[in-house]
């Protein structure tokens, strides 16, 4: 019988490959997902700039809470959405409120002494401390039993690529931030290893499904069609970065008048200006949400992270008819109505990748539990702005989507006028990490926050 096998000598045995192991050792008939806890997993997306309070906030809190406009295309998990008004970042000392929004969002810590120079106030360095995500990160590492290939992985869209206090918001540790990888080409390699080694992408493809018939006979009916299911999301990222790549050579052959390119060759890495190509925005973000989601598919990480550009970003979103940069139309005053109405549709568009993310993982099963994955992932949205005209750090944007964490979703709170470190608290303590401080403990005096459960 497979379960008379500890899970480590089966797979061993059967000699699959790790971007089958976590999975296929997951599958009910084999014998071992009853023996573990649930999933926990964790997703933070960033956008950049500060909201529109009006068009963002509900007007009425409770379970029969109103989305706004801005918020309209996660009305679909109005049941699984939790918004929290009321919570500030607090945090002090020196950098900028852009340097100090993005750098202590995650950490709760002040920024070091540096020779970064913003906008206004003291120049700054990088964080002090710790990052939550990387903190859990740490955590799920230590334990056997939610240890996985990576961990976390940190996915970005349009991250410039110096590396300053405004486009870094993980920390490993004091002055050690984590670089996203805004190369779904690269993230793609990352995660699949090998994949830059062979001619075709399809090998890894291939390489999976070597894997899958060697144990098909020894699991059930329904885990078959649940790895079908997975087999079908590997082809479709797949063919996606095929198709990617197939087009840049096209056209690159076009500009050279090569007609011999071949377009059938789809090594997975981007040309270096991609990434600066505002057209390219939208598709890159659908890209990396791919990869997120099939990386949880895989149990290849319980945190991610998703950067979309930074903090004071300039994207033009000329695909929503907007050819100025977002951070100059944040400067707008609130009298300017064209700015206004422009800024709503741009809060509005980083709302539909947030529900989109929450699409994809409602609409995968959870490998080898009940439910999607939706209902163990909790997708965490944020902003290192309140507001961005008036760079408050009051009312920092939080919009939870998903489940997980035992938090009472379906419900807008205002915890009027908090610190965000307690919020970090009721982080750690939801997936089994209890701490008394997180960030500088002079803001988590009252603990995590109620309400949230």
């Amino acid at each position: 019988m497979v379960h008379q096998l500890s899970r480590r000598d089966f797979l061993q045995k059967t000699g699959i490959s790790f971007a089958a192991a976590n999975l296929l050792a997951g599958l009910p008939s084999l014998g071992w997902a009853s023996q573990a806890a649930p999933k926990k997993r964790l997703v933070f997306i960033f956008s950049p700039n500060g909201v529109i309070p009006d068009h963002f906030w509900p007007k009425t809190l409770g379970s029969d809470y109103d989305m706004q406009r801005i918020l309209k295309p996660l009305e679909p998990f109005k049941q699984k959405t939790m918004t929290i008004k009321g919570i500030g970042n607090l945090i002090k000392g020196d950098g900028d409120g852009h340097m100090r929004g993005m750098g202590c969002l995650l950490t709760g810590i002040e920024l070091f002494p540096g020779d970064v120079q913003g906008g206004s106030d003291t120049p700054a360095g990088w964080a002090m401390g710790i990052s939550v995500d990387q903190y859990l990160k740490n955590q799920l590492q230590a334990n056997a039993d939610t240890a996985t290939r990576f961990g976390s992985l940190e996915f970005g869209v349009m991250v410039p690529d110096r590396a300053d206090t405004w486009t870094r918001w993980s920390y490993a540790g004091p002055n050690q931030p984590v670089a996203p990888i805004d190369d779904p080409y690269q993230m793609f390699d990352k995660m699949y290893g090998q994949a830059k080694n062979r001619a075709m992408l399809a090998s890894v493809l291939d390489d999976l499904t070597d894997d899958f018939k060697k144990v098909e006979k020894l699991i059930s009916v329904e885990d078959r069609q649940l790895l079908d299911t997975h087999m079908q999301m590997v082809r479709k990222v797949e063919l996606e970065l095929q198709a990617e790549m197939a087009q840049q050579k096209k056209q690159e052959a076009e500009q050279s008048g090569d007609e011999r390119a071949e377009l059938d060759h789809a090594i997975p890495e981007l040309p270096p200006n991609v990434r600066e190509d505002n057209d390219n925005i939208p598709q890159i973000t659908k890209m990396q949400i791919e990869l997120m989601v099939n990386g949880f598919v895989h149990d290849m990480n319980r945190i991610a992270s998703l950067q979309i550009t930074n903090s004071v970003g300039q994207p033009k979103m000329k695909w929503l008819g907007i050819d100025e940069g977002h951070h100059g139309l944040s400067h707008e005053p609130d009298s300017n109505e064209d700015a206004y109405e422009k800024l709503i549709k741009i809060n509005t568009w980083y709302c539909e990748q947030v529900a989109h993310l929450a699409q994809r993982l409602a609409e995968t099963p959870e490998p080898g539990g009940n439910g999607s994955m939706l209902d163990n992932t909790t997708i965490i949205w944020t902003n290192e702005l309140g507001k961005g005209n008036s760079h408050t750090h009051n009312d920092i944007p939080f919009v939870l989507v998903g489940g997980g964490l035992g938090f009472k979703m379906g419900q807008a709170i205002d915890v009027k006028k908090v610190a965000h470190n307690r919020l970090l608290l009721n982080l750690c303590e939801a997936m089994g990490y209890p701490q008394k401080t997180f960030g500088n403990p002079d803001y988590c005096g009252d603990g995590p926050l109620t309400g949230l459960t």
